[in-house]
């Protein structure tokens, strides 16, 4: 591996780690956490390094985030709360999968539009992954509609307990206004992230391969 490809390994590893100890700390009486913050910016690693070396190290960059993720929900499998585990079977399954699988879709939506304006590639590719992302998550994590079985099921319950939708429309599913406040950041976030993307690519003019 290049050793060039280790700044982006380092900050993908970075994005992983933080949001896996963010997301145990709540906001706006849990319909946010710290984490959510902070894990949109992995979109932004990964676009960096398909713009700046091309889609095969962006994805080398991803799958070291993908070990990061599954090595601290190991570890967050065995740290004991209140109320179980601190990361929970589903919720682990659900976050590898879908970071995976939205990481490589952003990567594959980027290669296709790199050859447009500046911001559409990497503004088009994050959205679109953050749907793809926020989607899988919540739905494999928590919809009462699948099922990991016993425990791991009990353990999620709550996100299926009705709500008013974003907490003032008709009665949902707890998880899926979640899932709709965890989008609207990763949404602001990225176009925030469109300024330290232009600014990282415009200050290395190394061509894509």
């Amino acid at each position: 591996m290049k050793t060039a490809y280790l700044p982006g390994i380092i900050a993908m590893a970075a994005i992983v780690v933080a949001s896996n100890i963010l997301v145990q700390f709540l906001l706006l009486d849990g319909l946010l956490t710290w984490g959510a913050f902070t894990y949109p910016f992995a979109f932004l690693v990964t676009d960096v390094m398909n713009r700046i070396y091309g889609p095969s190290a962006a994805r080398r960059v991803v799958f070291a985030g993908f070990v990061v993720g599954i090595l601290c929900s190991l570890i967050g499998s065995q740290i004991m709360l209140e109320f179980g585990p601190a990361v929970a079977l589903r919720v682990a399954v659900a976050s590898g999968t879908a970071f995976l699988i939205a990481q490589l879709f952003d990567i594959a939506v980027f290669d296709r539009l790199r050859s447009g304006a500046w911001w559409r590639a990497p503004l088009t590719s994050s959205v679109l992954g953050s749907a793809v992302d926020t989607a899988i998550f919540f739905f494999l994590a928590f919809s009462a509609s699948v099922s990991f079985g016993g425990n791991a099921d009990a353990a999620v319950a709550w996100a299926s307990d009705p709500a008013p939708l974003l907490m003032v429309g008709p009665m949902a599913p707890l998880w899926v206004t979640l899932a709709l406040a965890d989008w609207a950041v990763k949404l602001v976030i990225a176009m925030i992230a469109l300024v330290p993307f232009r600014i990282i690519v415009g200050a290395r003019s190394t061509p894509t391969t």
